[in-house]
């Protein structure tokens, strides 16, 4: 479908609520909400074709997870179908016979050129707050940028006031997040050697202080001749990272490419600003 160029960038916009698909700030959760310029809300394509059928994949241009349909254990009871238990989240690609990822794209039958979307194992993605109907989706091309985007600055966390009446209230610091990074450097191709990947733990969301780390980890005097890709998953594909981590403690796989590199140049980010 042509809608869907495999590595092109996607919006993907409700026809029923007019609010775009969003990959949430934990990582793991998926929204509606209205349109920003944002990275959550831009999804690249993946194709894949498997027992004969075609697929299209969206893996989040933030975090480079995937959207998946999972059963929901909080369905309510009495629901007669366990095609409507289920809600959309992001995911790690990990397996190569993973279904939750896969979905097929057809026109809907108003003529609208809208498209619906059948999950491989729930079939069609139903209304968010209508089981009873089917999502129907516009998608919005979204172009790519001349050039690589700035990483964004670092924000201390701020305190935040808990309590009751003004005088007992006390600031408290939000908690900081610590994860594990793994991570493998790429040759100027971006092939990897799975047998070299190390480790360390790293505190907070700053994609700037990430790089700087990784810089020093490798010797590398200045962070700016490293590029940074998340691969969420080995069957995924790597998505440049230019926006914080998620607000989780979960591990990231990242890929370090040099800047000047064959790899790097080939790199594909969204204008999420482009109209």
């Amino acid at each position: 479908m042509e809608l869907f160029p495999d590595e092109a960038h996607v919006r993907l916009r409700s026809r029923a609520h007019g609010t775009y698909l969003h990959a949430e700030e934990d990582g793991v959760g998926v929204t509606l909400r209205l349109r920003r310029a944002s990275l959550n809300q831009a999804w690249a394509v993946h194709r894949l074709a498997r027992g004969g059928t075609s697929y299209v994949l969206l893996h989040g241009a933030a975090y480079g997870r995937y959207l998946a349909l999972v059963r929901d254990d909080d369905a309510q009871e009495g629901q007669d179908s366990a095609r409507r238990a289920c809600r959309a989240v992001q995911r790690v690609y990990d397996a190569p016979g993973q279904e939750d990822v896969l979905f097929e794209v057809v026109w809907a039958e108003d003529g609208s050129g809208d498209v619906l979307m059948r999950h491989c194992t729930f079939g069609g993605w139903r209304n968010f707050n209508n089981q009873r109907t089917m999502m129907s989706w516009v998608v919005e091309a979204i172009p790519p940028r001349e050039d690589p985007p700035e990483l964004p600055p670092v924000i201390p966390p701020l305190p935040v006031a808990i309590g009751g009446p003004v005088r007992r209230r006390r600031v408290v610091h939000q908690p900081v997040f610590r994860r594990i990074i793994q991570y493998v450097r790429a040759d100027d191709q971006g092939h990897v050697n799975n047998l070299v990947w190390r480790m360390f733990w790293f505190d907070g969301r700053s994609v700037s202080h990430l790089r700087g780390d990784l810089a020093n980890e490798l010797a590398e005097e200045n962070p700016h001749s490293i590029t940074l890709c998340v691969w969420a998953g080995s069957q995924g594909r790597r998505t440049p990272l230019v926006t914080d981590l998620p607000a989780n403690e979960q591990t990231m796989d990242i890929v370090v490419l040099a800047t000047e590199s064959a790899a790097a140049e080939a790199l594909v980010y969204p204008n999420v600003g482009a109209l």
